[in-house]
């Protein structure tokens, strides 16, 4: 039987050829998966820092996210103490207002008792006598 030899390996038989050939393949493996790893591990490298520049990013955007939450806060705050203010001062000018048509009444009633006293003291007198009769009803 003759079996086929290889010109770089002389009196070398094919067994050994082929097995030369499978180291040879062997090492491409190794060195391209190297390479492949090398690679995996740098994009890895890369994913992680471009991870850590987000959460940094990240992080600067919730600080200032938080400063205008506060600024806007403390404007509603203001807002709020003025507005509480001017009610303050519109209550008073509505009590003053009342107080003015309360005089203006009760001016108005004396100068009606002065103009006509005995009218007003009719009036007093049935108004009080329609009160005590309220008043003994409620009693019984």
């Amino acid at each position: 039987m003759n079996l086929p030899t290889d010109p770089t390996n002389p009196g070398g038989s094919a067994i050994n050829t082929g097995a030369g050939a499978a180291s040879s393949y062997t090492d491409g493996v190794r060195s391209n998966l190297s390479q492949a790893g090398g690679h995996v591990k740098q994009a890895a490298s890369d994913a992680g820092a471009a991870l850590r520049d987000a959460a940094t990013a990240a992080g600067d955007e919730l600080r200032v996210g938080k400063a205008n939450v506060k600024a806007d806060l403390a404007d509603g705050a203001l807002a709020g103490i003025a507005a509480a203010e001017n009610a303050g001062g519109a209550a008073r000018e509505q009590m003053d207002a009342l107080m003015d048509k309360g005089r203006d009444l009760v001016d108005s009633a004396a100068e009606l008792i002065r103009e006509r006293p005995l009218a007003s003291f009719g009036v007093a007198f049935a108004a009080g006598w329609i009160l005590a009769k309220l008043a003994r009803s409620g009693d019984k």
